[in-house]
């Protein structure tokens, strides 16, 4: 077939490519162009203009496949107009939908053919020079020899571009030769194995009928015990029908006791909430004795340290212990403030952490996989959290402050050590993560109590600290525990 063919229909309607330039009939297999143009005359042997060649479909292909791939390499003044549009495609839909027009630009462009030319001789190698030449390696792709010569046209290239046609087509008969023998052998086969099947079928259908004439004999029989069982079967359904008339009966006088009783359970239900109304009243009275009790003695207290304030001359303060710790981390007056890099070490300084935990009824709140995965991620999560833990109990010991560590997710509890004392380990909910708890434990805590939270989270150090918490890295943490 010619190079080209019609490409009306191969373009889709999102894609149209502008075909202007190109001279010749839309409705023929051959696009011919000016003057010249059509059957350009041959670099190889200078012959004068011949029509273009009868080309299979496979070197067809592998054709317009080439010079897709060398499109986008070209500059964009050497490539035609109508195939500008083309070399923006996806190197898939290049070949695919641009096919037509790359063939008609082959076909009646000669200097776009040789700018191609040079570039799929250069990417072709060794076969590329032997095409130009005018010679194939035998062991060569024919495909790929016609292409190659329909594109560089040798001497000889229409003999190269018949022979793989000839190659082509041999191959194409003999795998047709081929898989004619194969499905001859194959219905011989389903032949053969039907006769004996049909045989096995037959002897089969001999011993079924012999079966089937037996099996008559014995349901002949059945069905005269059958119908003497229904009759049976009917006298005892007339005496159950008679049964159930008297059962039902019988149910209705049990559903009627069990309404009385149920009204009696009614009101003994009843008598109960009186009694416990009263009971709860008498609660509420005995609650307001002992709240009463506890007001009292409270007050004690609140007077014996006012008589205890008063007698130690303690001027009346305006700050509380975390006020204190807010004051640490402010401007010392005269300094100039601390950049990035001082802040940085501050929240990894253990002498950071060691100063707020001295600090009355401190709260250390850790984000535990965020700690141990950059201290020991080596380690499994459950060595992590044991190692973990055990540092905290540590500390907890020294500093006698409280300690909650956070971990991701309720189901890894296995494996987890005891809590020493004075260390909390909570799980996040299911739905939950470790950062929101940490965040709620930190709101739960009242205004000015100093809470400590050790992790390495830009997000959850932003958020605790919105509510008063002092953040700092896991390394600070990570470094005390190595201290002791």
């Amino acid at each position: 077939m010619p190079l080209t063919e019609p490409y009306d229909d191969h373009l889709p309607q999102e894609d149209p490519v502008a075909l202007d330039g190109v001279v010749g009939n839309p409705d023929d297999n051959v696009v011919t162009g000016t003057s010249g143009a059509s059957g350009s005359t041959t670099p190889g042997d200078g012959s004068a203009a011949e029509p273009e060649p009868t080309l299979p479909e496979p070197v067809r292909q592998r054709i317009v496949t080439l010079t897709a791939a060398v499109l986008p390499t070209l500059p964009t003044d050497e490539v035609p107009v109508p195939l500008r549009r083309v070399a923006k495609f996806a190197p898939n839909r290049r070949a695919r939908l641009g096919a037509p027009v790359i063939a008609a630009q082959l076909t009646a462009d000669p200097l776009f053919r040789q700018r191609v030319t040079a570039r799929v001789l250069a990417d072709a190698g060794d076969l590329g020079a032997a095409v130009v030449e005018g010679t194939a390696p035998a062991a060569a792709d024919p495909v790929e020899v016609a292409a190659l010569a329909y594109l560089a046209r040798p001497r000889g290239w229409r003999e190269l571009i018949d022979a793989s046609g000839a190659a082509v087509r041999a191959e194409a008969d003999s795998a047709v030769v081929a898989e004619l023998v194969r499905e001859a052998e194959q219905r011989a086969t389903r032949a053969e194995h039907d006769r004996a099947v049909a045989r096995v079928e037959a002897e089969k259908l001999r011993d079924e009928l012999a079966r089937v004439r037996e099996e008559l004999g014995q349901l002949r029989e059945e069905s005269r015990q059958v119908a003497r069982t229904l009759r049976e079967t009917q006298a005892r359904e007339r005496k159950a029908t008679e049964l159930l008339a008297t059962e039902r009966g019988r149910a209705a006088r049990a559903s009627a006791d069990v309404d009385a009783e149920l009204r009696r359970a009614r009101a003994r239900l009843a008598e109960a909430e009186a009694a416990a109304g009263v009971a709860r009243a008498s609660a509420k009275e005995a609650r307001s004795v002992d709240d009463a009790r506890l007001w009292l003695l409270l007050e004690t207290i609140g007077q014996a340290a006012v008589g205890l304030r008063r007698e130690l001359a303690l001027d009346p303060v305006d700050k509380l212990p975390a006020d204190f710790v807010a004051d640490a981390f402010a401007e010392q007056p005269g300094t100039a403030p601390a950049g990035p890099a001082t802040r940085a070490r501050d929240t990894d300084d253990p002498a950071r952490l060691d100063q707020l935990l001295a600090l009355p009824r401190a709260h250390l709140v850790v984000d535990g996989y965020n700690v141990t995965k950059r201290g020991f991620g080596e380690m499994s999560l459950e060595q992590q959290r044991k190692r973990l833990i055990t540092g905290l109990g540590g500390i907890a010991a020294q500093t006698g402050d409280e300690v909650t560590v956070v971990f991701d997710g309720a189901e890894r509890m296995h494996g987890l050590p005891p809590a020493p004392r004075g260390v909390r380990v909570l799980f996040s909910r299911k739905g939950e993560t470790a950062d929101e708890l940490i965040r709620r434990l930190v709101r739960a805590e009242p205004a000015g109590r100093p809470v400590v939270v050790v992790s390495s989270d830009r997000e959850v150090a932003d958020g605790v600290r919105r509510h008063g918490a002092y953040p700092l890295g896991a390394d600070s943490l990570l470094r005390r525990l190595a201290r002791s």
